[in-house]
């Protein structure tokens, strides 16, 4: 007989996890969620929120405004007649300080939530022991809990590259490059993915000197590919020296730093010497401990647990979300993922489009898209139209000092319904939601140029770029 028996079962206190414990709990569910992991709790209790609370999306953002703030005192408030009588300094253990203060705000208001909705927290990993008449029974720590159904979100993990060990201290991932003690004065990362750029141009802004190694040929080839000459162009003249398509050889930790051999794209051997280095080669999905094979749950050669489109697994009443399966491993697919299992549990019509799933890098300039990119719809032979506008011809960039960029859509050349939006520039990240809004609706670009914008914003530039796919723009 179990401790303790549950309607619905969360196992994972990530964005996924809590968002479909407290969705299951709103909707009449006897809920609970099961979380293990402390972080940096400074009593070692688990804390809720996931990797992207306490050492991911969060704590990320916080360091990327302070070192924004840091760069724009230094390098724009003379222009703009602002007068910072003896130089700009950084206090890096208030700023890391200020950064565990906006994660403990928010990891203790999901606990919060939790008493709010009357779900239950239940400190542990939850491992599945077995599957009965009644549900699924499922140890979480020191107690036995049965539920009807289990809802899978125990995140992912990052991927370390074999002979380089990762202390958190000189080589880092994630974790470590969010808590630096000082700014070094030479920094490598490895991947120039989100978080190697995010991370690169926090401690860049800083002071340090960042090399970036990407194995991949080409720079960002996840993106449009005028979004990533431009980003290219735009990060290598704020001092971020990037190589592409170099082979990663020894690495090796020595009394000065980090010494990484390489050979770069022309087969040429060479050597980055750092004081510290960042690993930031992807995710893998996190199911450790979760002893799926006791009840036959299917995981695939990727670690992945296999889902149909609304996140089923192969068994009755045990679903998935987030990055543990298929997808974009981003915490707002994960979120959405969760409401949609949730509703589905209650027999509502739960939906979660992954085609209209945001991608967003919080660099300066922001990077944000949603949709296909002009290189996908060339390959699939779609025949489309594009209107591109700078942020150069808007008025409230301009006046905000920050006109890089611009704002790229792409609309169907028959039936003119939008198929991709691309930016680059200030705000990116809330500039990209009308896009998906649009998208969503099956929008036209005729739809989007016929909207009122207030001006002056920045969204007047969406708007621009809506009617230039129509060859008539008014201001560009």
């Amino acid at each position: 007989m179990a401790d303790k028996q549950f309607d619905v079962l969360v196992i994972g206190g990530g964005p996924g996890g809590y968002v479909a414990a407290i969705r299951a709990a709103q909707l009449g569910f006897k809920t609970a969620c099961a979380e293990s992991n402390p972080y940096a709790d400074p009593k070692g209790e688990p804390r809720l929120g996931g990797t992207c609370l306490n050492v991911g999306c969060i704590p990320s953002k916080a360091l990327l405004h302070t070192s924004h703030l840091f760069e724009e005192a230094e390098h724009s408030f003379e222009g703009q007649g602002i007068k910072v009588s003896g130089g700009v300094s950084i206090d890096v253990p208030t700023m890391i300080g200020r950064k565990n203060k906006v994660v403990d705000q928010l990891t203790q208001g999901i606990k919060g939530l939790f008493k709010k909705n009357k779900v239950t927290f239940l400190a542990g990993h939850g491992s599945f022991e077995s599957a009965g008449a009644g549900g699924y029974v499922v140890k979480v720590g020191n107690e036995t809990v049965e539920a009807k159904h289990v809802i899978i979100a125990t995140g992912s993990k990052p991927r370390h590259l074999p002979g380089i060990p990762v202390d958190n201290k000189i080589v880092c991932d994630n974790v470590g490059a969010l808590d630096f003690d000082s700014v070094p004065k030479k920094l490598g990362v490895i991947g120039a993915g989100v978080i190697g750029l995010e991370m690169g141009s926090v401690w860049r802004r800083l002071g340090s000197e960042v090399t970036v190694l990407e194995a991949l040929p080409d720079f960002m080839g996840f993106a449009d590919l005028d979004v990533a000459k431009e980003a290219l162009k735009v990060f290598k003249k704020q001092g971020l020296a990037i190589e592409t398509g170099v082979t990663i050889g020894d690495t090796k930790v020595t009394k000065k730093g980090v010494s990484v051999a390489y050979t770069d794209k022309d087969g040429k051997e060479a050597k980055l010497e750092c004081d510290r280095l960042i690993v930031s080669v992807g995710r893998v999905p996190n199911t450790d401990g979760l002893n799926a094979a006791a009840i036959g749950l299917n995981v695939n050669e990727r670690g992945q647990i296999v889902v149909d489109g609304h996140c089923k697994s192969n068994l009755p009443n045990v679903y998935a979300v987030g990055d543990v399966v298929r997808g974009p491993m981003l915490a707002h697919k994960a979120m959405e993922e969760a409401v949609m299992v949730a509703e589905i549990i209650a027999g509502q019509a739960g939906h979660c489009n992954l085609d209209m799933v945001p991608g967003v890098i919080y660099t300066s300039p922001e990077i944000a898209w949603v949709g296909k990119t002009e290189q996908q719809l060339k390959a699939e032979g779609v025949a489309y139209r594009a209107g591109k506008i700078p942020f150069m011809a808007n008025g409230r960039a301009l006046g905000s000092g920050d006109p890089t960029g611009f704002v790229k859509m792409l609309a169907c050349a028959t039936t003119d319904r939008i198929l991709g939006v691309h930016i680059i520039g200030a705000n990116a990240s809330e500039l990209i939601s009308e896009a998906v809004v649009a998208m969503e609706f099956g929008a036209a670009s005729e739809d989007l140029a016929r909207i009122c914008h207030a001006h002056p914003t920045l969204s007047e530039v969406v708007h621009e770029a809506a009617l230039a796919v129509d060859k008539r723009p008014l201001h560009f």
